[in-house]
């Protein structure tokens, strides 16, 4: 069942039943279409109608960040759990190493997404491995890219590169990618899994300070996201509440 969020679809399952999903559809040799949505990226799909777009046309969304469980409680419209993007791609690397499934890196720079690659290899097999590029590229190289990808013989494409710009590549390009059964974007997993990034302390991420860890660790590159963004949140949050009350009354 799906809650809708400001204006946001958001399938209301646990980090558990999201998984089970994957699997099927991996097995049932269908492409199921994944997104995670935090605060900062449902301010922006307010006004950015391509990236409205590309969520909504996902097959399962999933709510990453903590603010938007707590809205979603808040709002009367509760959902399970945080199901962060980073932990569902560690799910899913341990389940193709147990079904011999293959996965497709794309994103990140050269020797992050070469970290990443080399980690797995180690940590599991490098049967896992379809193939990783890093994800700096030229408009002109996207559909060359998205046939590579969907020649590769994957089963799972991982793409870490920034929001908008890794939602609209997969929904403009999941037609080229349809022999890839799962597509998901994982934004900065990537910088995590190779060390180059650290995750907040789990006392932090329960309570939901994990974006202020991270604001501490990338203050320049995050700053605006993090502050601006979730002031916006914030404010749109209370907007619909005072819409509630009032509809009520």
């Amino acid at each position: 069942m799906r809650q809708v969020i400001l204006n946001c679809p958001i399938d209301n399952l646990s980090m558990t039943e999201t998984t089970e999903v994957v699997s099927e559809a991996i097995s049932d040799r269908r492409q199921l279409h994944h997104v995670v949505v935090n605060a900062a990226k449902i301010v922006n799909m307010q006004r950015d109608h391509e990236l409205n777009e590309a969520v909504r046309a996902c097959d399962i969304i999933n709510a990453d960040g903590q603010s938007v469980i707590w809205a979603s409680r808040l709002l009367r419209k509760p959902l399970k759990e945080r199901v962060a993007g980073v932990d569902l791609m560690q799910r899913l690397v341990e389940l193709s190493y147990r079904n011999n499934y293959k996965i497709y890196f794309f994103g990140a720079k050269e020797e992050v997404v070469q970290a990443v690659v080399d980690k797995y290899c180690n940590q599991y097999s490098k049967e896992i491995i379809a193939g990783y590029r890093n994800g700096y590229f030229k408009q002109e190289e996207e559909k060359e890219i998205a046939n590579s990808i969907a020649n590769s013989g994957a089963n799972i494409l991982f793409v870490a590169i920034s929001s908008p710009k890794k939602e609209i590549f997969l929904n403009k390009n999941k037609h080229i990618l349809s022999s890839v059964n799962f597509i998901m974007g994982v934004g900065g997993s990537f910088d995590v899994v190779a060390g180059k990034v650290k995750r907040a302390p789990l006392w932090m991420q329960k309570i939901g300070l994990e974006w202020l860890y991270r604001l501490l660790q990338e203050p320049t590159r995050l700053w605006k996201r993090y502050l601006v963004t979730n002031s916006w949140f914030i404010w749109l949050v209370i907007k619909e509440k005072l819409r509630m009350i009032i509809s009520r009354n």
